[in-house]
């Protein structure tokens, strides 16, 4: 019997922890089987609605997959407890509109109860003063969103979208008409917001804000540096990826974790579709590499100045630094103004790991650099994501399969609202806003579109505290809830005179009194299209489902 292994607060050793069948003596770890077998009893009166809803499109998060098969391995199938939680969301009945007849007793509410409610039924509008909201026809509705529309059309309008259950045609179409229609450019999403720091990084160092790689280097590489995310939380189904590499391939991909917490789910993970796994578990992490908050950029620099003063990059590595990049020298002159004690100090990281994590990645054939929020949500986000950049480039880890920089975008559809151009400075297809490629749009579309780029959402919470934004429309979302500053945020709402929300459910955003007016119409989740629509996933594959 193995000795000397740590002990849990229980008294049991670590190692019987981690081998005990399914992960049982771990108290937080997810129980995948009962947790299905919950979903079998909660849905047990509309089971085809539940099976219908699992052949499709998942909602669940970013890495998307066409019904019950896994896309990246084949004939595998997807099992995903973020997917099957969503399953009542998704099937959940309409409430009656009398209830929202007087908000006193629902202004104390969590969002949650809010939303269990249920769907939104009938459109709705509440005017300022008024107790709550009346119900109304849509022919009615769409009378007052015409009227509304007309009276402040240009930049006193801002438009708004989430990024969850949305597809690339609804996100096309909700730019073109912000631009077309309401003639400006102050179109933003949830998904530009969380990402901005990649897309501006990777722009200004590849030319192209998005992945380079794709889902099957996660299975592919030798090596897979995680750095501030967690993909047990956020996106299970990726450590399928992992345990399939590891299984299939020796051991590989090697794990590193660049994080300032150690994730119980990146140590271990049990993945319910892998027999072996799901009885005894995977060990994910191989290495784990705490930095400090806020020393990531010391972090990867600590690592890269590394592979430089110490001969660690090899003559592959140099011939794709010369025949592929540019500004190598300036970027090693850089460096050796940071001296290793400055980048220890600032990261929270030795010399002696930095130099470990540079040895792996030199000597490993295909590299992937994945990253979440944990690098992007920072004052440095743009360089945080810059420095991985840098790294995979003085590396060679670009252009091949198992090799690739890939920021792990969260909810479904949240890949789309960047390619469809649902933001304030784009076209689709990334195209910058100014004149020339305004007028190219105006061609296309057969109508005149602004040719100067719009507010972003902060700005336009902003310029609606001002006064400057009078009508404000959003598809899905919660600002209050989401957006720093809740009591500016919510003063911002207020004191927008009118509001238009197209939602399947409410939330707290939607019971902020109104400057004049709030108008919510209620929509369509994509389980319930009646055409072909399409999706895009967070390595940019597209998808097409149908009825």
């Amino acid at each position: 019997m193995p000795t000397g292994q740590p002990v849990d607060g229980k008294g049991l050793p670590r190692w019987l922890r981690d081998y005990f069948p399914f992960g049982l003596l771990h108290a937080n770890k997810p129980r995948h089987f009962r947790d299905i077998l919950k979903t079998v009893v909660d849905n047990a009166g509309q089971l085809g609605d539940a099976w219908r809803v699992l052949n499709g499109p998942c909602n669940g998060c970013a890495l998307q997959t066409d019904g019950l098969r896994d896309n990246v391995i084949p004939d595998s199938p997807h099992f995903c407890l973020t997917r099957l939680g969503l399953i009542e969301e998704t099937l959940r009945r309409s409430f009656d509109p009398r209830r929202l007849a007087d908000l006193i007793a629902l202004s104390d509410w969590p969002n949650e109860d809010i939303e269990h409610l249920g769907r939104i039924p009938v459109p709705l509008v509440r005017r300022r003063g008024d107790r709550g909201f009346a119900a109304l026809s849509y022919e009615e509705a769409y009378d007052l969103a015409a009227e509304w529309m007309r009276r402040f059309r240009g930049d006193r309008m801002g438009f708004f979208t989430t990024s969850k259950g949305i597809n690339n045609e609804e996100y096309f179409a909700f730019q073109q008409f912000a631009r077309v229609v309401g003639q400006t450019n102050n179109v933003d999403s949830c998904a530009r917001q969380c990402h901005a720091a990649s897309v501006a990084a990777l722009k200004a160092t590849l030319g192209v804000g998005a992945a380079s790689g794709s889902l099957s280097d996660f299975i592919e590489a030798d090596v897979l540096v995680l750095a501030g995310t967690n993909l047990a939380n956020n996106q299970p189904l990726a450590l399928r990826y992992l345990e399939q590499g590891k299984r299939t391939r020796g051991g590989r991909p090697r794990v590193i974790v660049v994080n300032s917490y150690r994730e119980p789910g990146l140590e271990r993970y049990w993945v319910p579709s892998s027999p072996g796994s799901a009885l005894f578990g995977t060990r994910i992490a191989d290495l784990f590499v705490q930095v400090r908050v806020g020393g990531d950029v010391a972090f990867f620099n600590g690592v890269m100045k590394c592979l430089v003063e110490e001969n660690l990059l090899g003559e592959h590595h140099r011939r794709f630094i010369g025949e592929r990049t540019a500004g190598f020298a300036e970027l090693v002159g850089a460096l050796g103004t940071q001296s290793f004690e400055f980048l220890s100090e600032q990261s929270g990281v030795s010399r002696r790991q930095m130099r470990e994590v540079a040895t792996i990645l030199a000597d490993c054939d295909k590299a992937t650099f994945v990253w979440g929020m944990g690098l992007t949500q920072h004052a440095t986000g743009s360089d945080n994501v810059k420095a991985v950049v840098h790294l995979a480039l003085a590396l060679g880890q670009l252009g091949r399969p198992g090799a690739g920089v890939v920021p792990l975008r969260g909810q479904s559809s949240v890949q789309s609202a960047g390619e469809c151009g649902v933001a304030p400075n784009i076209f689709p297809g990334g195209e910058p806003i100014k004149e020339e490629t305004a007028r190219r749009f105006s061609d296309w579309w057969g109508a005149p579109v602004p040719a100067r780029p719009g507010l972003a959402t902060g700005p336009m919470i902003e310029a609606a505290e001002r006064g400057e934004i009078k009508l404000l429309v959003c598809v899905g979302g919660n600002l209050l809830d989401t957006m720093p500053d809740r009591r500016f945020v919510r003063r911002a709402l207020e004191k927008t005179a009118y509001r238009i929300r197209f939602d399947v459910m409410m939330n707290r955003d939607a019971l902020i009194e109104p400057g004049e007016a709030i108008l919510v119409l209620p929509v369509r989740n994509w389980y319930e299209w009646q055409h072909v629509f399409t999706t895009t996933s967070t390595d940019r594959t597209i998808r097409a489902f149908g009825p």
